[in-house]
């Protein structure tokens, strides 16, 4: 009897905690559903976004499984053009939604965001969630096929820049190595300069030197010939005097033997002469006093 009693006890407690939760729940449901009314006011009405919003997060602070104040919260960051927040709400509004018709709603203002940022892959997959949850919904249907032709189109886009980008890059490697050939070939041209000038420089060297040791032979030779010349005209000039000298001719006596024979006279006259001196002194008287 005691035994029973206890269940009783125990059932009855957990009845009222369970009375005492749901009562907790519906009030702070019933408190979300007004913070969502006083943010659909202020959004609507007064357009006064940062209130309506601090409304929402009340409303999902009281209530975290409410759909409505996820998926109107969204909407305000749609509205708004802050489409990062709105996906983050989207995603946590088809994670709690119950219903096709909540889940569909969600799934196609998702896809709508991702169409805002140009996201056309990730909104063909939204819109496709979307007509799983309503396959009678035309403008989902309208947008996926949307979505897929600017797929197609970005692609195109993305295809013909990366050929551009090629274009581009080949049409540089070509200027660069043009360059490059180009600067090569200046380079070359630098160094056949320096050597055609290096060779010229040789030249003019080998031909200074040659022209100095064509100048020296040239001095040598000149003197050479200038010491012929006085040697010829000395020779000349004895040869003149040779010329000029009278030739002895066969039978007559040249000058000198001439003058030879003349002083030879004239010797043999004087040795006569002073012989008859000589003999005169001998016959005369020698004087012994002087002559006053």
């Amino acid at each position: 009897m005691k035994k029973k009693l206890f269940y009783i006890i125990i059932i009855c407690c957990c009845s009222l905690v369970n009375a005492q939760e749901d009562k907790a729940l519906k009030k702070a449901a019933k408190e979300a559903t007004a913070y969502i009314a006083n943010g659909n006011e202020l959004l609507v009405e007064n357009n006064n976004f940062p209130k309506a919003e601090g409304e929402y997060r009340k409303a999902i602070a009281k209530n975290p499984e409410s759909t409505v104040a996820k998926y109107n919260l969204a909407n305000a960051y749609y509205n708004s053009e802050k489409y990062d927040e709105a996906l983050n709400r989207y995603t946590e509004s088809t994670k709690v939604a119950t219903s096709k018709e909540a889940k569909h709603k969600a799934f196609h203002n998702q896809g709508n965001t991702y169409m805002e940022q140009k996201k056309y892959k990730e909104a063909i997959e939204a819109y496709k969630n979307a007509l799983r949850n309503d396959p009678t919904d035309d403008q989902t249907r309208y947008n996926l096929a949307l979505a897929k032709k600017m797929l197609e189109k970005q692609q195109q886009q993305n295809d013909q820049n990366k050929d551009k980008d090629q274009q581009n890059k080949d049409q540089n490697e070509d200027e660069n190595k043009n360059q490059d050939n180009k600067d090569q070939k200046e380079g070359d041209n630098k160094e056949d300069k320096k050597d055609k000038e290096g060779d010229q420089d040789d030249k003019g060297k080998e031909g200074d030197e040659d022209k100095k040791e064509q100048g020296d032979k040239d001095k040598n030779e000149e003197g050479k010939r200038k010491d012929d010349q006085n040697k010829d005209q000395k020779d000349g000039e004895g040869d003149k005097k040779e010329q000029q000298q009278p030739k002895p001719v066969p039978g007559q006596l040249s000058p000198q033997q001439v003058k030879n024979l003349l002083e030879a006279m004239s010797n043999e006259e004087k040795k006569v002469q002073d012989k008859i001196n000589a003999e005169k002194v001998k016959g005369a008287k020698v004087k012994t006093d002087k002559d006053w």
